[in-house]
């Protein structure tokens, strides 16, 4: 049954129930109270973030029928159109951007109750998603979940490796919870903390008998520029961060290869194929570490900075916050030279 409430002048009740959401009708400011489903809330705040209902049936593991299915039958429910459908995906309309600030609210309050819920048995509860470069993945994905269990035992904790561009993306729509970014640029939807800075090397193959010296001597950015390079395609931070040091020094890198991946870049490099710009970190966790001489570069020293990257439009929950300081205890503890 629904009931229609006419009244002069409406407020929203704070202390209405979770479940009961507010459509209001500007011609006559009519309140219909609808019981929402939660997962009909949560399908529809996927498709609107991701702007699509096939990228929405994937994230959340759903057939696309469904998810649609359930989509509609919210709309009806709330008597509103909430997506304009198009060729290119889907977009929240005027009522579907107000529901999606609100869906946004009301699931994370409703995963706040079940984490509090789990701190009377004891335990942090709920899921916490994040997002680690590979390098960064190989020298603390063990170690974290290791140290994540001994914490929050009835947690669920899931660890997905990429770029910091795409990392960025799925802060954004809500992939990720936390994620490492190596020079990322502020965002208005992104919070960043920075955690560390690690120096870049040039990286070649070492070609001699003995093993490489850890003081091999250094090279100037400038004689780096005049080296052929495999380096990552832009827009990643590596990358990004050298062409913009040396287009200070008034030049630019000789790129010989663009490659996506610190493990093909290491395999190029001791095929012969040229240099390579990386940290200490990510040659050492390679599968032959030994087939590299690594140079330190100077004039100006080149510094990666490694940042604590979350939503800034999604609070976080408590699980999420408690996962941070094993990410610093870690990141500092394995990352840093020495």
């Amino acid at each position: 049954m629904r009931a229609i409430v006419r009244r002069r002048c409406l407020r929203r009740n704070p202390a209405r129930p979770l479940a009961g959401i507010s459509v209001w009708h500007n011609c006559d400011q009519v309140i219909r109270n609808s019981a929402v489903d939660l997962k009909q809330l949560e399908y529809f705040v996927r498709v609107a973030e991701l702007g699509s209902f096939t990228r929405a049936a994937i994230a959340l593991d759903v057939a696309q029928p469904a998810l649609s299915r359930q989509v509609r039958l919210l709309e009806v429910e709330l008597r509103q159109n909430l997506l304009t459908r198009n060729g290119r995906g889907a977009a929240p309309t005027e009522a579907g951007k107000l529901l999606l600030e609100h869906g946004r609210g009301i699931l994370h309050q409703v995963q706040r109750a079940r984490e509090e819920l789990g701190r009377v048995r004891g335990a942090l509860a709920g899921r916490v998603a994040i997002g680690l470069p590979p390098s960064v993945a190989k020298a603390m994905a063990v170690p974290l979940i290791r140290e994540f269990r001994q914490r929050m035992p009835d947690a669920t904790l899931s660890i997905s490796e990429g770029l910091s561009f795409s990392m960025h993306e799925s802060l954004a729509t809500g992939r990720l919870d936390i994620a490492l970014l190596y020079n990322a640029s502020p965002s208005p939807d992104i919070e960043l903390t920075p955690l560390l800075e690690e120096p870049l090397y040039l990286v070649q193959r070492h070609a001699g008998k003995a093993a490489p010296s850890p003081r091999a001597r250094a090279v100037s950015l400038r004689d780096v520029a005049a080296l052929p390079l495999v380096i990552p395609s832009r827009p990643n931070a590596i990358r990004m961060l050298v062409e913009g040091e040396m287009a200070n020094l008034g030049c630019r890198p000789k790129v010989a290869l663009e490659i996506d991946g610190v493990a093909a870049i290491l395999d190029l490099v001791e095929d012969g194929a040229g240099s390579a710009v990386l940290t200490r970190n990510a040659v050492a966790t390679s599968a032959r570490p030994q087939a590299f001489s690594l140079r330190a570069i100077t004039a100006p020293d080149l510094r990666s900075k490694l940042l604590i990257a979350m939503s800034s439009q999604r609070p976080a929950t408590l699980t999420q916050t408690a996962a941070l300081e094993p990410i610093r205890q870690l990141a500092r503890k394995l990352l840093v030279p020495g």
